[in-house]
């Protein structure tokens, strides 16, 4: 074996990661009215937080803690029905977290950094040598070992997750100006004018909201920060440029760790943090060769996975034909004389008579009555789409009825179906 996955193996297994999986993801609108954003449904059977999850997995970190928050309750029961395999005698570990009041009793998470801290002492009840400060709501598959292992060698205080972006499109995150050796100078929070990495003028390096530290260390400045009263306590705005400040902040290339579907591949990390960006990913996976692949053996997306029935097409007439052309079905569907085309379906959905579906996902036990006609849509878990309506032909209509996007993306929850009987 060769002494870097030696390495590897040794510094992971000595790694507890914290996910971060309190946010409310405002900008997914109606999505996350009920739940927060890493519990939101993604690629037909996991939900956003596995992927995190998953790489943490794969990567060999025993040791998993999920610090939840906002309208936790359904996202607290996918961990609980999906993640409860590990096992305290193979010196595993799985925790959930919710904001509990354990430091203080008047204050719940004040923020990223104080998620943390207010679990110093489980977090030291495990004694990881390494603590990995996850976000719980991106869709990428990387190795983590990767990264523990560049931040071992290079002694760093803290090593931050970064991902290449065009310049320009940096304005949206957090930037990391680096030098030669990347070796973070700056740490710039939407600049306007996002600083290039070096040798490479038409790219930014922006922020995964993930951090390598000694968790000796970590707890040390978590302390220090839990004492400012002029800190938002959060590792973005806090922690991190502090110690670039300090000088001994590194940036971890994700092209480094990522785990690429081909050789030629491109890295691929996602935020889907708007409905837009949120309808693209899950489309994009109808491609018939997708940018992410889901059918890798060696890295899987681990998730909760219900004992269903299979898919199932009936009818085979004229106008009347069960069938899906560039589509994703989940278990306990069934398209009965429907037509499906570049759409993702969830368990348990039902797609009636005389229907078509076009650039659609719909969520779990979704159910379309006969002759509807859906095009560029999001559906909501549960909703029962009426007989006859019609969904993506008239955008002012549309844009009355439902939550329409800038770019002709219809969300539609189960309330907005009730306004429309009323």
């Amino acid at each position: 074996m060769p002494p870097s996955a030696t390495l590897r193996g040794l510094v992971t297994r000595q790694a507890m990661a914290i996910v971060l999986a309190g946010g409310r993801g405002s900008r997914l609108m109606e999505l996350t009215d009920i739940r927060a954003k890493p519990a939101v449904y993604f690629g037909g059977k996991t939900r956003i937080v596995d992927f995190a999850l998953s790489n943490a997995l794969n990567s060999g970190i025993p040791r998993i803690g999920v610090a939840t928050q906002y309208k936790a309750h359904s996202l607290i029961r996918h961990l609980q029905n999906g993640w409860s395999f590990f096992r305290n005698e193979r010196n595993e570990s799985f925790d959930i977290l919710p904001a509990s009041q354990r430091v203080s009793e008047e204050n719940w998470y004040l923020g990223t950094a104080d998620a943390v801290y207010q679990n110093l002492d489980i977090i030291g009840s495990y004694a990881p040598r390494y603590t990995l400060v996850l976000a719980g709501d991106h869709i990428y598959k990387q190795d983590y070992g990767v990264m523990l292992e560049e931040h071992c060698e290079t002694g760093a205080s803290v090593t931050v997750g970064c991902v290449e972006v065009p310049r320009m499109e940096a304005v949206a995150f957090g930037v990391m100006h680096v030098d030669e050796n990347d070796r973070i100078v700056d740490f710039l929070e939407k600049p306007a004018d996002p600083p290039p990495m070096p040798g490479r003028p038409d790219l930014a390096l922006a922020s995964m909201g993930i951090y390598v530290f000694e968790t000796e260390f970590l707890a040390q400045i978590l302390e220090e920060d839990a004492a400012d009263p002029n800190s938002s306590h959060d590792f973005g705005k806090d922690i991190v440029p502090k110690l670039v400040r300090d000088g001994n902040a590194r940036a971890h290339h994700f092209s480094k760790s990522a785990l690429r579907s081909g050789p030629e591949s491109e890295p691929y990390w996602r935020d889907v943090g708007t409905l837009d960006a949120y309808f693209a990913a899950n489309i994009d996976l109808t491609n018939t060769v997708p940018a992410l692949d889901l059918y890798d053996r060696e890295w899987p997306i681990w998730t909760y996975s219900e004992m269903t029935a299979p898919a199932k097409f009936v009818h085979d007439e004229d106008g009347r034909r069960g069938e899906a052309i560039s589509s994703l079905v989940s278990g306990d569907c069934i398209v009965s004389g429907a037509q499906l085309r570049h759409s993702l379906l969830f368990t348990g959905c039902r797609i009636n008579s005389f229907s078509t579906i076009e650039n659609a996902v719909m969520m779990p036990r979704v159910k379309v009555g006969r002759s509807v006609s859906l095009k560029n849509v999001i559906v909501d878990r549960g909703v029962e789409i009426p007989e006859g309506l019609v969904v993506g032909e008239d955008p002012v209509l549309d844009a009355k009825r439902f939550r329409r996007t800038e770019n002709g993306i219809c969300l539609i929850t189960a309330k907005m179906i009730e306004a429309l009987k009323a």
